[in-house]
C-alpha cells in the first residue's frame, strides 16, 4: 500500500455504476485529499450509458451474492437518506414477488404504435368478482390490482419493504457521478485505448482517444480501476467477462400502479402473437415467457425480457442495437396479463449489454489482479445496481488501505481466475 501522503493519480475506467460509486466513495473516503489525490473518470460515451441507465433498478437483501448484498443495501439506504434519494432517483421500498400466469390472446389490442390501444379497457372493480376472488385466493395481494385477475394462476411473496427497495438506475448513476465531481473527481470523455503497467512493475499511465476531438492523450497513472461492464476485456483482456444485450420498455400505465417487482411465468396461447410494423410477419413465441415488470414511481413501469446473443458487443454504448420486435415482444407479454399496461402508453425501447463472468466463479470480481496499482470491478451481472455502493466503498478501499475492509470477499478476488 502506498502511503497516503504520497501524491496519487487515480483513474477510473467506465463511468457506469460501479466507475461512478467507486469515484464516489473514494471521495468520501477519510485519507482523500484532493490536494495529493488526483481522480480522473474516463468514459467513451457518456455517464450511465450502458445497462447503468437501462436496468430496473431492483435493490434485494436476497440478491447475490451474499458476501456484498448487506452492505450495498445498507449504503443504498444511507445514500438516498444523505443526498435526498426519494426525489432525486426515486429510490424506495416496495414489495416484490412471482406471478404466474395465463396470458390471454391480444386479438386487436395492443399499443404497436406507442399510443394507448383502442377499446374498452376494464376498471378492476368492474371485473368478474370469481375471477377477483380466485385470484385473491392464489396469493395475489389486494393491492396488486393491475393484473387481470382472470389470467392468475398463483403468487408468492419473494420479499417486502424490509428486504426489497428500488431506484431510477440513470437517475441514481448519473447523481453518483454529479457528486463525485463536487468533491473534485474529474470526468472525461474518451475511449481508452491502452493501459501502461511498465512490463509488469506496476500502473504507469492510461493512453485515451478523446471522444470529441479524436485526438490521443496519455495521462500518469498510480491506480487504475477497471470498470467498464461487458466492455472490462476491451480495456484489460485478461479479465474473463462477457457480454449478454438485453431489452427493455417503459410504459405510462393507464391508471397508476402499485408499487411492485413481479417476476412473471406466463403461459401463452398457441394462437399468441401479432404481425407487426416492426417485423412484417407473425412472430413465433415459446410457450412460457418471463419478463419481469417493476412499477416506478411518477406512474413508470418498466420491462424488460430474456438476453440474447445475437448481436456482438459494440464499440461504445453509443452504438448499441435495439432490436424493436423483441421490444414488441415484451409489451405483448405484460399486456397480455394487465389492461392498464396493455392500455398505457409506451415511451421508451431500448437495449444495453450485461456483463457476464466467464469462469468458474460466480463473480462480480472486485479487487487486486496482481499487477501493482490496477484493480479491477466487473462481472455484476444483473445486480449492477444494487451492488454498485458496495463495490465502490469496498474499491476505495483497496486504494487508500490496501485491503477489504467492510465486508469479507476473498471469494471475488480477481487473482483467483486471472
Amino acid at each position: 500500500m502506498a502511503s497516503q501522503t504520497e501524491k496519487r493519480e487515480i483513474v477510473i475506467v467506465g463511468g457506469g455504476i460501479i466507475g461512478c460509486t467507486s469515484a464516489y466513495f473514494l471521495t468520501r473516503h477519510p485519507a482523500y485529499d484532493p490536494s495529493k489525490h488526483k481522480i480522473t473518470l474516463l468514459e467513451a460515451s457518456k455517464i450511465a450509458g450502458g445497462a447503468s441507465g437501462k436496468a430496473g433498478g431492483l435493490l434485494a437483501l436476497w440478491a447475490y451474492p451474499t458476501n456484498i448484498v448487506p452492505l450495498s443495501y445498507r449504503l443504498h439506504a444511507e445514500l438516498a437518506k444523505e443526498h435526498g434519494g426519494e426525489d432525486r432517483w426515486g429510490y424506495r421500498r416496495i414489495h416484490c414477488g412471482q406471478l404466474s400466469a395465463k396470458g390471454r390472446t391480444l386479438q386487436s389490442a395492443g399499443t404497436t404504435s406507442g399510443k394507448p390501444a383502442k377499446g374498452e379497457s376494464v376498471s378492476l372493480n368492474k371485473r368478474d368478482q370469481k375471477a377477483l376472488g380466485k385470484a385473491i385466493a392464489a396469493g395475489l395481494p389486494k393491492d396488486l390490482n393491475w393484473f387481470a385477475p382472470e389470467s392468475i394462476q398463483s403468487y408468492y411473496q419473494m420479499g417486502d419493504p424490509e428486504t426489497t427497495a428500488q431506484v431510477h438506475p440513470y437517475h441514481f448513476t448519473t447523481s453518483m457521478a454529479e457528486l463525485a465531481q463536487e468533491k473534485g473527481v474529474n470526468i472525461v470523455l474518451g475511449a481508452v485505448s491502452n493501459i501502461d503497467t511498465a512490463t509488469g512493475k506496476g500502473v504507469k499511465s492510461v493512453t485515451y482517444e478523446d471522444k470529441a476531438t479524436k485526438e490521443s492523450h496519455t495521462i500518469p497513472a498510480t491506480d487504475v480501476i477497471v470498470s467498464a461492464g461487458p466492455w472490462t476485456q476491451r480495456v484489460y483482456p485478461p479479465a474473463p467477462i462477457s457480454a449478454m444485450r438485453a431489452h427493455s420498455v417503459t410504459i405510462t400505465p393507464s391508471k397508476p400502479i402499485s408499487a411492485y417487482a413481479i417476476f412473471t411465468e406466463i403461459s401463452l396461447p398457441p394462437d399468441f402473437g401479432r404481425k407487426d410494423t416492426f417485423l412484417k410477419a407473425k412472430r413465433p413465441h415459446g410457450k412460457t415467457v418471463t419478463p419481469e415488470i417493476y412499477a416506478r414511481p411518477n406512474n413508470e413501469a418498466y420491462a424488460c425480457g430474456e438476453g440474447d446473443h445475437l448481436v456482438p458487443l459494440p464499440k461504445t454504448t453509443d452504438d448499441v442495437e435495439t432490436d424493436m420486435a423483441r421490444c414488441q415482444d415484451i409489451i405483448d407479454y405484460v399486456s397480455s396479463i394487465s389492461d392498464e399496461l396493455r392500455d398505457g402508453e409506451v415511451t421508451v425501447r431500448q437495449a444495453c449489454y450485461l456483463p457476464n463472468i466467464q469462469a468458474a466463479s460466480a463473480g462480480p470480481l472486485i479487487g487486486q489482479t496482481g499487477v501493482k496499482g490496477l484493480l479491477l470491478a466487473a462481472g455484476h451481472t444483473c445486480w449492477g445496481i444494487q451492488n454498485g455502493p458496495g463495490t465502490g466503498k469496498l474499491i476505495s478501499e483497496f486504494v487508500f488501505d490496501g485491503k477489504a475492509q467492510s465486508a469479507s470477499i476473498g471469494s471475488l478476488d480477481p487473482r483467483k481466475v486471472l
